[in-house]
Order: C-alpha cells, then sequence, then structure tokens
C-alpha cells in the first residue's frame, strides 16, 4: 500500500472540512437541527422518522467520523473515498431535490441554491480517489501473476516428484 501525495492533499482538505462542518453541527439548537432535518427530508424522507436533536447529532456524529476518517493515513484511500462518494451524493441530492434551491432546468442554482451546489466539489473529489489508479501499471501486475503461476507450477512439480 503506497501513499500517493495527491491523494494526501485531497484527504487532507476534505478531511478538515467535513470535520469542522460536524464539529460545528454539535451545537445546533433545535430550530436548526429541525431546519437541516427538513432539508435532508426532501431527498430522504426516512430523516423524519427521528426528533431534530438526535437528527442533528447523528448529522454531526457521521460528518466528523468521515472528516477524521479522510484524515487518519491508516484508513484506506479507497475506503475513505467510498464514504466520501456516499456522503456528497446524498448532499447533492438534497440540493437537488429542496424546492428553491435550483432554477427551472432542475441543475443550475439560485442565488439560495449555491452553497449547496458548491459540494459537488466534495463529490468529484470522492470520484476521483475512487477511480485513481494504484502506482503499479498493468504490465506490472501482469508480470507479477505470471511469476506467481510460475511459482505455483514449480511448486507443483515439486510436490508431485
Amino acid at each position: 500500500m503506497g501513499f500517493k501525495l495527491s491523494h494526501g492533499v485531497l484527504r487532507l482538505v476534505t478531511g478538515a472540512f467535513i470535520l469542522n462542518s460536524g464539529v460545528s453541527k454539535l451545537s445546533l439548537d433545535d430550530d436548526g437541527a429541525a431546519r437541516l432535518q427538513d432539508m435532508t427530508a426532501h431527498a430522504i424522507p426516512q430523516a423524519k422518522q427521528v426528533s431534530p436533536k438526535m437528527f442533528g447529532k447523528v448529522i454531526a456524529g457521521a460528518e466528523m467520523a468521515l472528516g477524521a476518517a479522510l484524515l487518519a493515513p491508516f484508513v484506506p484511500t479507497r475506503l475513505a473515498a467510498l464514504g466520501l462518494t456516499a456522503f456528497s451524493s446524498g448532499l447533492l441530492a438534497v440540493y437537488a431535490k429542496t424546492p428553491g434551491l435550483t432554477q427551472s432546468d432542475g441543475i443550475r442554482p439560485t442565488p439560495a441554491g449555491v452553497p449547496m451546489a458548491k459540494d459537488a466539489w466534495l463529490a468529484g473529489i470522492g470520484v476521483a480517489l475512487l477511480i485513481d489508479r494504484k502506482h503499479h501499471p498493468v504490465k506490472a501486475r501482469r508480470k507479477v501473476a505470471q511469476a506467481r503461476a510460475a511459482q505455483a507450477k514449480t511448486a507443483i512439480k515439486s510436490a508431485v516428484k
């Protein structure tokens, strides 16, 4: 498992941003938590099944956990990227389904929707981290597989003798 500087930079920036967002949500009052829950319920109706206060705490905890996972170097990049992609997909669903945030085309933001539309950068980073290939090109992986096959063949021949 190798470290890529480009992954580290992307994880640091997004992880710090999301961790800070989660920490700030810990102090949400009941009205703030209810507004957050109402917006979320446009995309995920099940959000209404818990109290606004509990919803705010769960969102805060989820954001802090995701931010910490992105910042922790021992968490594999693909795992952290999967969490980031899922989280940002949820944010974009809320953006797309909340009345008044998009123009009539359903994509371009209204002035009120710009803060949520900017979360598209999180989705872009998550997808980029997911699809980025490891340091090993295909030919190198093929050579390793061929070497292992040759070793296995030799071991089988030795065992048969």
